[in-house]
């Protein structure tokens, strides 16, 4: 057994190891690792009072948006045992056969729809808002309904959700196989729950990615014309007949209104629509086909036709990431267009002649002409939509960004100022290695503001509140400074920001309406930095290094074009951003150096930029010394120093209580005395 000297010695070790280690983990943003949570699954922001609820693997949580701490007790929804061995006995694993809460959803300002796996049987229940408690029934059980249909099976399974006027519109697999996917109507009256027929034509193994509400109702100038749900997938592609199957990405959209035909599509959407998404880059010849992520995001305040859709792609084939927009009025003139002939008998391009078209929401002047509901809807033209809901053209985009060898997981967009009236976006993207890049777009090329190391886990959520940026990961939440002049850390970016209006004065970045402009005196210089010349003619670094080591050579770009490196022949590996990874060996010792792509100030087209240098030198073994490197993480750094001062820290405190602690031979002699 310890001695209370010892127990007391280690438990000052113990924390000084956590507190070193918290610090390290942080890197100065607000936030952390959640301690007993895991697989945060679902986020929703209350923009109303600042909160940010969180589900998780058995446990809902509440935050408070702008500290991210703790505002109420976590509610624990956990599984029984008698459930858990009926789904295990199924031949689902331990592990699957948890709760994992997917959705949360704001119904009312003081409820939120909660629906989690349980076990491969879907549950729903409600939250209050103002105690943060489970809603229970009048005989005390807590209330629960079925969450079939919006909620998946399996936790592995893709769900999207949106609520309009506190109704659940739901995107997700229905059955246990999770072979079933549905587009439904999830709540309200039970007569007005419509969804996806069951026709590969509507639906083909699709991974939903994301869903939003327009709502013109809110816009007195867009009349009485219906909301309309958008929901974004990604689906193999019927209309491609090879051997491999072709995932392609989608937009479909569905009426708010919409409460099926009266025969025909009886409790089926009679709106669904749906077209391709492309993003490609012409110059290069690429398309980038896999959906992972949508911001949805008014350009201007208040009007819904102005809302654009930002898009994160991937590819199919290749690690590369890309960013396109789309505008409402795009998707919805592709809807105005022809309809996709998908039999194989005929390639014709049908043109309905109906009354009303195919999909058209129900307006005031379709009222008017005695359309009362979709159930006036008339039987030939809705079989007509229940063959051809695909649109011939797809909706066209050029990607705003591409970046090479990174894989974006989620994204986010805030739009700042420029001088000309006009908004430029910067792009909060999140990385499937736990980074938070940013971006800015508009007017120009791309640049490359900041890569802010978050955690050890892939992004899976980006919100945005007030000026703060939250990122998640399956296990941590953190924020960081949303907007404003600061992202610029340096001159080159700084000038390269000008259409944010962003000026580089006295070291810093700030905003050109941070002074009053001065009718005489000097102008801003065209360019206040350092000269090309300069700033692309690095010191060369000579670094003394061992065989058999693994090193890392940065070179830092500022924008997304693409950087070379020049390197004695050997074992080299290019990581994310452009650094460059050495096994030292006697032939891979020698000159290193990196240059990139960038554009040049009041200059046409790109230039090249050396951005690093390096020369290794193979270090004799037997000599002393300590070997250069190029990259140390101070986070490392301070998490080694804070360890040492901690055993240093105890090793005293040891030797102090020793010596105030009476001899082992005089306890024994007090011992005998008193026996």
């Amino acid at each position: 057994m310890m001695t209370p000297v010892t127990t007391l010695t280690v438990a000052l070790l113990w924390f000084c190891l956590v507190a070193c280690t918290w610090t390290a983990s942080l890197d100065g943003k607000t936030g952390g690792q959640l301690s007993g949570v895991s697989n945060i699954s679902s986020f929703l922001l209350d923009e109303t009072s600042g909160t940010l609820y969180l589900g998780a693997r058995d446990t809902i949580l509440a935050l408070n948006a702008s500290t991210l701490s703790n505002t109420h007790t976590p509610i624990m929804w956990t599984v029984p045992e008698e459930n858990r061995k009926t789904c295990e006995k199924k031949g689902k694993s331990e592990v699957d056969c948890q709760n994992y809460i997917l959705v949360l959803e704001l119904v009312s300002e003081s409820q939120i729809y909660a629906c989690g796996t349980y076990a491969f049987n879907p549950q729903c229940v409600y939250i209050n808002t103002g105690d943060f408690s489970l809603e229970v029934e009048a005989d005390g059980r807590v209330r629960v309904e079925s969450g079939r249909g919006k909620c998946p099976f399996d936790p592995k399974n893709s769900v999207t959700t949106v609520t309009a006027d506190g109704i659940l519109y739901s995107a997700t697999t229905s059955n246990f196989m999770g072979t079933a996917a549905h587009i439904s109507r999830a709540t309200g009256k039970e007569a007005e729950r419509v969804r996806t027929i069951e026709s590969s034509s509507w639906l083909s193994a699709p991974e939903f990615v994301s869903s939003a509400v327009v709502r013109y109702s809110q816009d007195a100038s867009a009349g009485d014309d219906d909301d309309e749900i958008f929901f974004f997938f990604t689906e193999v592609a019927e209309e491609y007949n090879f051997y491999s199957e072709i995932k392609v990405p989608r937009v479909a959209r569905v009426c708010k209104g919409d409460v099926g035909g009266m025969k025909t599509l009886q409790k089926r959407w009679t709106s669904f629509l749906k077209a391709g998404l492309v993003c490609e880059d012409r110059e290069r010849g690429e398309r980038y086909n896999t959906l992972r992520a949508v911001y949805t995001l008014e350009q201007r305040p208040a009007e819904p036709r102005s809302t654009n859709f930002y898009g994160l792609f991937s590819s199919q084939w290749e690690c590369v990431s890309a960013v396109c927009v789309y505008s409402v009025a795009d998707i919805l003139e592709v809807m105005s267009g022809p309809f996709k002939e998908q039999s194989c008998e005929s390639s014709s391009n049908p043109e309905p002649d109906f009354r009303p078209r195919p999909g058209q929401c129900i307006s005031r002047a379709l009222k008017a002409e005695g359309f009362e509901s979709s159930l006036s809807l008339p039987d030939d033209m809705l079989s007509f939509l229940r063959d051809h809901p695909l649109m011939e053209r797809s909706v066209v985009a050029v990607p705003l960004m591409v970046r090479r060898g990174i894989t974006y997981t989620k994204i986010a967009v805030t739009l700042m100022p420029v001088s000309n009236g006009n908004h430029a976006a910067i792009l909060h993207l999140g990385t499937d290695t736990g980074e938070l890049h940013r971006v800015s777009v508009g007017g120009g090329e791309p640049t490359l503001l900041q890569e802010i190391p978050m955690f050890h886990k892939p992004v899976n959520n980006i919100l945005l509140h007030q000026d703060q940026v939250i990122v998640g990961s399956g296990v941590s939440i953190a924020g960081v400074t949303a907007v404003g002049c600061s992202l610029f850390p340096t001159c080159e970016l700084c000038v390269l920001a000008k259409r944010q209006g962003c000026v580089w004065r006295e070291g810093i970045c700030t905003p050109v309406t941070s002074r009053a402009p001065q009718a005489e005196g000097p102008e801003e210089p065209q360019w206040p930095c350092e000269s090309a010349e300069a700033r692309c003619s690095p010191d060369v670094q000579v670094l003394q290094v061992r065989a058999g080591l693994q090193i890392l050579l940065p070179c830092v770009q500022v924008s997304p074009h693409p950087c070379f490196w020049t390197h004695p022949p050997g074992r080299h590996t290019r990581l994310l951003h452009w650094d460059l990874v050495v096994m030292v060996t006697n032939e891979t010792v020698g000159s290193y150096s990196c240059s990139c792509q960038e554009d040049r100030e009041g200059q046409k087209g790109r230039g090249q930029c050396l951005r690093a240098a390096y020369e290794l030198v193979l270090q004799d073994p037997s000599t002393g010394g300590s070997v250069g490197h190029a990259r140390l993480r101070g986070s490392v750094g301070l998490y080694l120093a804070c360890l040492f001062l901690g055993l240093l820290f105890g090793a005293f405190l040891l030797a102090f209580l020793r010596k105030r602690s009476p001899t082992p031979g005089r306890v024994s002699q007090k011992e005998g005395g008193a026996l």
